[in-house]
């Protein structure tokens, strides 16, 4: 019993530090840089969007109107790569451009056969690149992502006046049914929790990270920091590139943050869906690593499950007159749940939810465990990173 009230405040102390010493991880408040209002640029850059495309014929009509429909004052265009699709998503994409007279100009490219060491989306970035020729900025984005008027035009405002050479904003998931109201939010708590937004955003600090749906990245550092080429083969793609660009030679200005302007559009109407989700990267962010695995699934289940079942369990103990000991579990237990709940209402609050669902986050990182676990058996299996036909190779290897 020692050991585990020890267990207990030791979890209770590590939420104080994650609030308190922890880049504010859990703060939602991180909107562009560069100040509340800041100035127009004396001269717009240039702007290429890039958007990899695979069997998105479904949802380009929500999607990709919004992009094609910013009022941007300089010159920008998008380039659609169609990455192998087999639902006619290029004749989509061409024919939602041709219904919108006056928009900007939108360029699909048929993407070309995966070559050997790269992952798919990073192949179809680099071929979207190629074709956009030469511009300022370059949009990447997902096929599935709406914007609402101006973003565009305010992120490259923001990375002009805050000399950022990369500005990220994690989009708004979806969040419409039940699954997806319990799990979404959590994906983005835990996210922000490994990767704290404000670190990112600080050029002495070495965490590097970016929301794959919204990154509007500087062409030159791009190209200064060795291209696309150097992340070749990467599975998460976003965090592989803020890497490239924040610790690389460019040594780049780099900035992630929130916005309610930028909407994934993509359903998960199950637990299926959303655990497929979740445990198509899971295991690659731990590099593939059994001792990571462990590491992770024990360290889950301290931070999170330990400080429940203390309180309800040292309480029921010391109303069986456990003694002391008891008293120390169940008060560290509480403190400890009480202080995650509370890092928890900014990202609810984000999304519209009832703080009511903020105690019942242990509940959902034991989830996120088994979906954790599941994807090193996906991978052991030959299905790691499986999506949309595409897979990893027991030995990090692609497969179509």
């Amino acid at each position: 019993m020692p050991v585990l009230a020890a267990a207990c405040v030791l979890a209770a102390a590590a939420w104080v530090y994650l609030v308190a010493g922890h880049g504010g991880f859990w703060r939602t408040d991180m909107r562009l840089p560069g100040g509340a209002d800041p100035p127009d640029p004396d001269r717009w850059p240039s702007v290429v969007a890039v958007v990899p495309a695979r069997d998105e014929a479904a949802i380009l009509p929500e999607t990709l109107p919004t992009l094609l429909a910013q009022d941007y004052p300089g010159a920008f265009s998008v380039v659609l790569v169609d990455d192998g699709s087999s639902d006619g998503t290029g004749a989509v994409a061409a024919a939602l451009a041709g219904q919108a007279p006056g928009s900007h100009t939108l360029r699909v490219v048929a993407g070309r056969p995966l070559p050997p060491g790269w992952a798919g989306k990073v192949w179809a970035m680099a071929q979207g690149v190629a074709a956009g020729g030469e511009c300022d900025y370059l949009l990447f984005t997902d096929a599935d992502i709406a914007f609402e008027p101006g973003v565009v035009a305010g992120l490259a405002r923001a990375a002009v006046a805050d000399d950022r050479a990369l500005v990220s904003q994690m989009a708004l998931l979806r969040a419409e049914t039940g699954w997806e109201r319990w799990i979404v939010p959590a994906f983005v708590y835990f996210f922000a929790q490994l990767y704290p937004f404000r670190r990112v955003g600080r050029p002495r600090d070495r965490t590097a990270a970016a929301a794959g749906g919204c990154m509007l990245v500087r062409r030159d550092v791009l190209a200064a920091a060795g291209g696309l080429e150097r992340i070749a083969g990467a599975r998460i793609d976003d965090v592989a590139l803020a890497r490239l660009l924040k610790r690389g030679p460019a040594r780049a200005r780099c900035w992630l943050g929130f916005t309610t302007r930028v909407h994934s559009r993509r359903p998960y109407p199950g637990l299926g869906a959303l655990w497929g989700m979740i445990a198509r990267s899971a295991y690659t962010q731990l590099r593939y690593s059994p001792a990571l695995l462990a590491g992770t699934v024990a360290g889950l289940c301290w931070l999170y499950l330990l400080p429940p079942l203390a309180t309800l369990g040292g309480l029921a103990a010391a109303a069986a007159g456990a003694g002391s000991v008891a008293w120390w579990c169940a008060g560290a237990g509480l403190a400890g749940w009480a202080v995650m709940t509370v890092t928890y209402l900014p990202v609810l609050r984000l999304y519209g939810l009832s703080p009511l669902r903020a105690p019942c986050l242990p509940l959902i990182a034991l989830l996120y465990a088994a979906m954790t676990v599941d994807s090193a058996r996906r991978h052991r299996a030959g299905r790691g990173g499986e999506w949309k036909g595409r897979a990893i190779g027991a030995h990090g290897s692609s497969r179509s």
